[in-house]
Formats: C-alpha cells, sequence, structure tokens
C-alpha cells in the first residue's frame, strides 16, 4: 500500500504530494550537518533514514559483538511500553524502581552475597559494565583514600592490578580519574592474567586487584580462587588488605548456571564487588549492567547523594542521571521469564554450538583454537602460520557472506598473534553454525585459489580500431598490438553500443 499525504502548497513553496518514493525530497541533497529549513512528511523521514540504515550489518550476524541481538515480542512489547519513562524519576515511577531493586537483590543472591533472606543487597543498575566499572572503581579509590588519610599515609599515588587482556573501560578509569594501571603481560599459551604475577605486583598503593571473569580476548575464566589466596597471604604478612574486584561483564551470568561449584564470586572473602553485563548474557538488549557491592560498608557513603527536587529523598550513585527504564524492565522480565532452568538450557544451547563451530573448525586443518572450553561461549582462533595478513582477508571475505568477524593482535608480548573471535548468542544456533563453517569453507578455498594465482608479467598493449561506429548495431572492432611483438591477427569487440552503464 502507496501512503500518500497532500498538502497546501502555497506560491514558490517546495510543498509535494506526498508518495515517500515520489516526494522531491528523496531526490533533493539531504541536509547532514545543518538543521534544514522546512519540514517533510512523518513517511519521507521514516523512509529516508530506514533506506540508510539498510547499509548497516545484520545484528543477528554481527559475531564480534557479545551484546544481545534477540529478545522475545513479548519483552519487545513492554521495552516499548516504558520507553518514555526517566528512571531517575523514582518517586513518580516506583513501581520500575522497585524492579531495579528486585534485580540487584536477585543477582546479587545469584553470586552468593552474604545477605540475609530479608536483608537488601547493596548495588545499583547502570548504562552498562562500563558504568559499573567506573563506579566500583571509586569505591575502591575512596575507601583506600580515607585508610590512607587516617593512618597519616600519602594518598595521591593509587594504582589497580590486573592483566593486560582487560577491557579498554579500565584504561579509561584509570585515565579519567588518575590512577595508575599496573598490567601483568600475557605470554605465549597464558593469555590471562597470572594470579602469581599479579600479587607480586601489590603494593601498599594497591587499591585492588581486577579479576575477569571472561576475557573479552579469548572467554576463558581467571583464576579468582587462585588469586583470593594468594592476596590473603600476603595481606596477612604484609598488614594490608588489599581487595578483589571481578569483572564478570561476560561470564557474570553463565558462570553460576553452568559452573556453580567454580568459586568467584562473594564466597571468597577478599571479592568486594562485582560487575556484569545484563545486555550481554543477562540476555537484554544494550543499555544495562549491574554493580553488586558485597556489604555497605565497602561503598563509602559520601559517594552516595540525596536528591529531593524530584519529590522525595532519591539516594542514588550513577555517572549520568537520566536514563531509560526499558532495558531494567526487560531484565525483570528476563529473570522472571525464564528463571534459573530458563538461563541455565540458554547457556547450554550456546556451549553447544560453541562446540559445533570449535570442532568444524579444527577439521579445516587451519586453524589453531586459543580459547578454552570452560568460559564464554566463544570460539578464538589464530591460523597456524600466524600470518596476520591471512586473517585480516578471511575477515574481509567472510564480510561479503555478512559475517562480521572481528581479526586483531594480541597484546604486549603476543603482538605477532592475530586472533580471530565469533561469539556465540542465543541467537546463534546450529543452523547458523553450520552455514558459517560452511562460508569459511568458501572463503579458505578463495584464499587459496588467489594465492596459486600465476603472476602475469606486467605488458603493454596498443589498440587499433579496424572498423565501427557509435549506432547500437554497428559494434568497434579492434585489435590488439602487444608493442615490441607482431601483431595480433584476431580481433575482438570492444563495446556494443553502450553508452551507459559498467563494463
Amino acid at each position: 500500500m502507496v501512503l500518500t499525504q497532500v498538502y497546501q502548497a502555497e506560491e514558490g513553496s517546495s510543498a509535494f504530494v506526498g508518495s515517500v518514493f515520489a516526494s522531491r525530497y528523496v531526490q533533493d541533497p539531504l541536509p547532514r550537518y545543518e538543521m534544514p529549513q522546512k519540514s517533510i512528511s512523518k513517511d519521507a523521514a521514516y523512509q529516508i533514514i530506514h533506506d540508510e540504515l539498510l547499509l548497516d550489518s545484520s545484528p543477528r550476524l554481527n559475531l564480534a559483538s557479545f551484546v544481545t541481538t534477540w529478545m522475545e515480542p513479548e519483552c519487545d512489547k513492554l521495552m516499548l511500553e516504558a520507553v518514555n519513562k526517566n528512571y531517575a524519576d523514582m518517586d513518580e515511577y516506583p513501581v520500575t524502581t522497585e524492579l531495579q531493586n528486585r534485580c540487584v537483590n536477585i543477582i546479587a543472591r545469584l553470586f552468593n552475597a552474604p545477605v540475609s533472606e530479608k536483608e537488601a543487597a547493596v548495588g545499583v543498575g547502570t548504562v552498562g559494565s562500563s558504568e559499573a566499572i567506573m563506579l566500583s572503581g571509586l569505591a575502591f579509590k575512596r575507601r583506600w583514600q580515607n585508610k590512607r588519610k587516617a593512618e597519616g599515609k600519602p594518598f595521591d599515588k593509587p594504582n589497580i592490578v590486573t592483566g593486560a587482556n582487560v577491557q579498554v573501560c579500565w584504561e579509561k578509569f584509570a585515565r579519567y580519574f588518575e590512577v595508575e594501571l599496573k598490567e601483568v603481560k600475557l605470554s605465549e599459551g597464558c593469555y590471562v592474567m597470572d594470579p602469581v604475577k599479579a600479587v607480586e605486583m601489590v603494593d601498599e598503593n594497591t587499591i585492588c586487584v581486577a579479576a575477569i571473569l571472561g576475557s573479552t580476548l579469548t572467554g576463558e575464566f581467571e583464576d579468582v580462587k587462585m588469586l583470593n589466596d594468594l592476596l590473603t597471604a600476603k595481606n596477612q604478612k604484609t598488614g594490608w588488605d588489599t581487595p578483589i574486584h571481578v569483572d564478570a561483564a561476560s561470564g557474570g551470568f553463565i558462570a553460576p548456571f553452568l559452573y556453580p561449584e567454580l568459586e568467584w564470586d562473594f564466597r571468597l572473602s577478599l571479592v568486594k564487588s562485582i560487575n556484569v553485563s545484563g545486555h550481554k548474557y543477562g540476555l537484554v538488549y544494550a543499555g544495562v549492567g549491574w554493580v553488586i557491592w558485597r556489604s555497605k560498608e565497602d561503598l563509602p557513603e559520601e559517594l552516595i547523594f540525596h536528591i529531593n527536587y524530584l519529590g522525595a529523598d532519591q539516594p542514588t550513585f550513577t555517572l549520568n542521571f537520566s536514563k531509560g527504564s526499558s532495558q531494567i524492565i526487560a531484565q525483570y522480565y528476563q529473570f522472571l521469564r525464564l528463571g534459573f532452568e530458563g538461563y541455565k538450557n540458554v547457556m547450554k544451547n550456546c556451549m553447544e554450538s560453541a562446540r559445533i563451530l570449535r570442532e568444524g573448525l579444527v577439521r579445516t586443518g587451519r586453524f589453531d583454537i586459543i580459547s578454552k572450553e570452560k568460559g564464554v561461549p566463544l570460539v578464538a582462533f589464530s591460523f597456524k602460520d600466524m600470518s596476520h595478513n591471512t586473517a585480516m582477508k578471511l575477515a574481509t571475505l567472510l564480510r561479503r557472506y555478512g559475517w562480521i568477524v572481528p581479526a586483531y593482535t594480541m597484546p604486549a608480548n603476543l603482538e605477532h598473534m592475530t586472533v580471530l573471535r565469533v561469539v556465540i548468542r542465543e541467537d546463534f544456533g546450529r543452523p547458523l553454525a553450520e552455514k558459517f563453517l560452511s562460508h569459511v569453507a568458501m572463503a579458505l578455498d578463495e584464499l587459496d585459489s588467489s594465492s596459486k594465482a600465476p603472476l602475469l608479467p606486467a605488458l603493454k598493449y596498443t589498440i587499433e580500431v579496424v572498423s565501427g561506429t557509435n549506432d547500437a548495431n554497428q559494434p568497434f572492432m579492434v585489435r590488439v598490438l602487444p608493442q615490441e611483438a607482431e601483431p595480433v591477427k584476431k580481433t575482438v569487440p570492444l563495446l556494443t553500443g553502450k553508452t551507459k552503464g559498467v563494463c
């Protein structure tokens, strides 16, 4: 159906009869960096932007991202119904605030926080794990500063110990809030932080050690239990009380369901805060993260602001203020809809798709798998010959089929390694995994063919017109004469009367 709308035109105006594709606004140059002087119809505005967005890649085929790209229609509906609610207005939207508090308590208990049945957990919803890490880092910094001031010691050179595999948000925190980032370098065959080396780097100015449950590079879980034990021993020896933060952005919604026996969370005494991304394996669209503290004592009171100009006293600890409510509501929907059993089934399915993909890549005989089977459901692999160019070319060829597969070099000490990584999300099931493998095989064949193609010598030619005109029925005839060679007697058509198009 064609939607049309007739406008009353003023003399000399650029009004139009608005079938979307018949609209003059489809042909006029679009103002990109200045606001247009006149309005256009809602149909034309929608269609123009919709058509331009067609050039974006498909989110479902974006295998670089951990972020959720599919939710049930019922949840989409709930999110749309809440899209005009500002979460900051807690007094005006008390039910939304209550849903956030429920989510905080659900996650805290999932992470074995030491709270009683009727006790409220300490935590907050954030825009993503980046904000959550900023907040937890600020809490550690302020706690350390307060202690140093009370002891009469310098408090101007805080540092954090991490692995070189941390996500860039940790570098942002360190730079923005003036904290030294001390990174444990990776090594061949060990692509996560070594707990022994990390504890060796801890000093009296270390505000925390950050461990990762699900490395961005390989999906591997770091050994938080060993880190806790080693750091406990060092604290006892030195008299320090250096704590641990767990960046569980990717793994926080995986480990409790697939590896319940794994000790990485608040069961370990030095773990004081944990962040997790609701928009990754929390199964919510982009825009929601969570940070949970072990107890109230681990979140300094002076960082919490109390405001009342929205109608009631509202405690807040965020880097921003206004934000949408949709993702908070969607997170509660997923908890209510799936429950522990549902999340476990989703994660098992993701791991099964990862297994199929991993085994398919191994069968090609071309790749080394560097990711672990236990961790985040992803497959990180590199060419056996460690070729940087070949990995980049494969990523480019796969993009022709619509797949976005990142190819990246590893951090310091391992720059010679170029890795490709496929993240398995809920919507990447077995059929897509098998189709992806078939496209990998086709791309490898193309790589092999291009590498075997003989290089022809660069020759110069003279083209001599034999006969023909611009008449469409009378094609040009030419003969090609290699310079310093006998004329080629065979004649070939150069043009066939076409005056437009690409040959």
